[in-house]
C-alpha cells in the first residue's frame, strides 16, 4: 500500500532514540512509513492497525515491534471522551551498528531482521514499566535501556503480523490516493460502499483502481472493506448485547447470512460463538 514518509528528527539530531508517550482524542488514519524501527505499546484505546498488509484490531496491551520503511497506522473512533494513549520508541541503527555487530547481540539482530513483517509481543504485562522508564531517560542511559530491552525481548514469545510481503512505493499522488480512500472506508463503512465512488475518489478507472489497491495491500477492495466491518462487528459482540442481526446490519453487512459466512471465514468461529467467549 502507497504510504507516506515520515521524517523522524530524533530529537533534532541530537539522541539516536526517540521515545514518548502522547494521548490524544482518537488515532487519526495516517498510513506512513519511516527508516526507524519502531516499538508502538498501546496505553488505552482500541480500534484496528493496519502493518504492511495485515489488518488486525488492537486494545489496551497491544505491543508491536516495525521494522523500518514497513508502512503502518493506528485507526481509533473518539468514545465517550475517553482518550487513547500511546507510547512510542523509534530508533535508527546507524548509531548502533558497531553494537549490533558484537557476537553478544546476536538475537537482537535476529529480532531486527523479523521485524521487516512486524512483530507482535504475546504477553505485553511485563513492557510498560519498562517503556515508560525509557520515556523518562536521556542520552546514553536510554541508549543502554533501548539495548536491554529489545534483548529482553528477543527473548520473549513474539509473532509476524504480515504473512506475505508487502509493497512502498513512494509517489505522493499515490500517497494521497491510498489515504484518501481508506480514510473514506473508515468512516463510511456502516454505508454501502460502491466501488464506482472510491475510484471517482481518486480519479481513477474502476479496472485500474482495483488492480491498484491489490497490488498495493494485497486484498481486494472488498476483502479489505469486509476486513474493517469485522473488525468493527467484533468489538460490539464483545462490548454491546445488541442482536446479531442487528449488528450486521449496523456494521454494513446487507444481510445476515453474508455477514455469518464472512465472519466465519475471518474468526473461524460464528458470531455467537465468539461473543460466548468474550464474555
Amino acid at each position: 500500500m502507497k504510504a507516506l514518509f515520515e521524517n523522524i528528527p530524533l530529537d533534532k539530531g541530537n539522541s539516536s532514540v526517540h521515545a514518548y508517550r502522547f494521548e490524544v482524542p482518537y488515532f487519526e488514519f495516517k498510513w506512513h512509513y519511516h527508516p526507524e524501527w519502531e516499538l508502538t505499546y498501546i496505553v488505552k484505546g482500541s480500534g484496528y492497525r493496519l502493518i504492511g498488509n495485515t489488518l488486525e484490531d488492537f486494545n489496551a496491551g497491544d505491543f508491536v515491534l516495525i521494522g523500518k520503511n514497513v508502512p503502518h497506522t493506528w485507526c481509533s473512533k473518539a468514545q465517550d471522551n475517553e482518550p487513547v494513549e500511546a507510547i512510542v520508541i523509534q530508533f535508527g541503527t546507524a548509531s548502533l551498528e558497531s553494537v549490533l555487530a558484537m557476537p553478544e547481540s546476536e538475537s537482537v539482530q535476529s529480532l531486527l531482521s523479523q521485524a521487516s513483517r512486524g512483530l507482535h509481543l504475546q504477553d505485553s504485562k511485563p513492557w510498560e514499566s519498562k517503556l515508560i522508564a525509557l520515556t523518562q531517560t536521556e542520552g546514553f542511559d536510554r541508549v543502554v535501556g533501548l539495548l536491554a530491552l529489545l534483548h529482553a525481548i528477543s527473548k520473549a514469545r513474539y509473532r509476524s503480523i504480515c504473512p506475505n510481503n508487502h509493497h512502498t512505493i513512494v509517489s505522493p499522488k499515490q500517497e494521497l490516493r491510498i489515504n484518501t480512500v481508506c480514510q473514506y472506508i473508515s468512516e463510511h463503512y456502516k454505508e454501502p460502499i460502491p466501488l464506482s465512488k472510491v475510484a471517482d475518489l481518486v480519479f481513477m478507472t474502476e479496472s485500474n483502481f482495483c488492480k491498484f489497491f491489490k497490488k498495493a495491500t494485497g486484498k481486494t477492495f472488498s476483502d479489505y472493506v469486509n476486513e474493517m466491518r469485522i473488525q468493527a462487528a467484533c468489538q460490539l459482540l464483545r462490548e454491546s448485547e445488541i442482536k446479531i442481526s442487528n449488528l450486521a446490519q449496523e456494521c454494513g453487512f446487507e444481510t445476515l447470512s453474508y455477514f455469518n459466512r464472512v465472519f466465519l471465514a475471518k474468526k473461524k468461529c460464528s458470531p455467537k460463538q465468539y461473543r460466548n467467549s468474550s464474555y
